[in-house]
């Protein structure tokens, strides 16, 4: 049986394998299938081809020393879990070409080496970085602003602060202009309040629909000032609740649900509900709403493409 020496999460420079296994030893691995051929410089262990570390650490080792994993792929290891992790992206400067793969998505841009830190021995480009590309040239908007708010959301509130401040400037001084007004709209709704990426989905269907941004995660309190109950999102002054039914945190709570809304209905509040449904087609959440607001107000920051 084969030993591997440590590898980059299960990636090798194929040369390396070959120095320390021999020749005969790394074509019977690549042969009965413990070794996969990523690249004609990379092998991969072929059981730990699934892992994001392990394709990440390949790109890298394909695209040598000085590439750096960026965009959702930096924003996942920097815990953001609700990037994509269907290709791995790294970026690369001007002057370096690497040949292109489906798996992976090659940025080119000259960029700081101070903004690049190690993440599980993967050279990657810094959380503010990261969250500010996707915010600028994200195509799926809901994606970079979930990834934002699960930034802003694993932080205490005077770092959240400092983080959106570090966005806001980056977004400021991008050497490439492109993007700069879908940035700066995807960050005014960043708060790090929503608990869940389809919280973040439907505040940003609700903002590029035309109406009042609610506030999220609102606390509704008694007389005594205690905290009765914590709405996903509340326009007050219209005493509107929305909340969202995310499938592993109301099955089997529908009796709960219920008395939950009577109660909040007793005290003055109107409740909306809104499901995985309206985020595909949220017809039917914009005529409650319409009907609960007044009518969408067109706000002057909405962005539109």
């Amino acid at each position: 049986m084969i030993e591997f020496p440590p590898g980059l999460h299960g990636a090798y420079p194929r040369t390396r394998l070959h120095d320390q296994l021999g020749l005969q030893a790394l074509r019977r691995a690549l042969s009965d299938g413990r070794l996969v051929s990523y690249c004609r410089t990379v092998v991969v262990q072929r059981e730990r081809m699934t892992s994001l570390h392990t394709r990440a650490a390949a790109a890298l080792l394909m695209a040598g020393s000085d590439a750096v994993l960026t965009n959702h792929t930096a924003a996942w290891l920097h815990g953001c879990t609700a990037a994509e992790t269907n290709r791995v992206h790294i970026l690369l400067s001007h002057d370096r070409r690497v040949r292109p793969r489906p798996d992976v998505a090659v940025h080119y841009h000259h960029y700081d080496p101070a903004d690049v830190v190690e993440i599980d021995g993967l050279r990657t480009m810094a959380l503010d970085y990261a969250i500010a590309e996707l915010l600028c040239r994200g195509r799926h908007r809901a994606t970079a602003l979930a990834c934002a708010d699960q930034a802003l959301g694993a932080l205490p509130p005077q770092q959240r602060v400092e983080l959106k401040a570090d966005l806001t400037v980056r977004i400021a001084t991008r050497r490439d202009l492109r993007g700069r007004r879908q940035g700066v709209f995807l960050l005014d709704l960043a708060t790090g309040l929503p608990e869940s990426p389809a919280e973040s989905t439907l505040l940003l269907i609700i903002a590029e629909a035309g109406f009042p941004l609610p506030e999220p995660q609102y606390s509704v309190r008694d007389l005594d000032d205690r905290e009765v109950w914590r709405l996903d999102f509340a326009w007050p002054d219209a005493r509107v609740a929305l909340e969202y039914d995310g499938y592993a945190a109301h099955v089997d709570k529908a009796d709960a649900d219920h008395a939950r809304d009577e109660d909040l209905r007793r005290r003055g509040w109107k409740v909306l509900r809104a499901d995985v449904s309206d985020l595909r087609n949220p017809t039917r959440l914009f005529r409650h709403l319409s009907a609960q607001l007044a009518g969408p107000e067109r706000r002057t920051r909405a962005f539109r493409v």
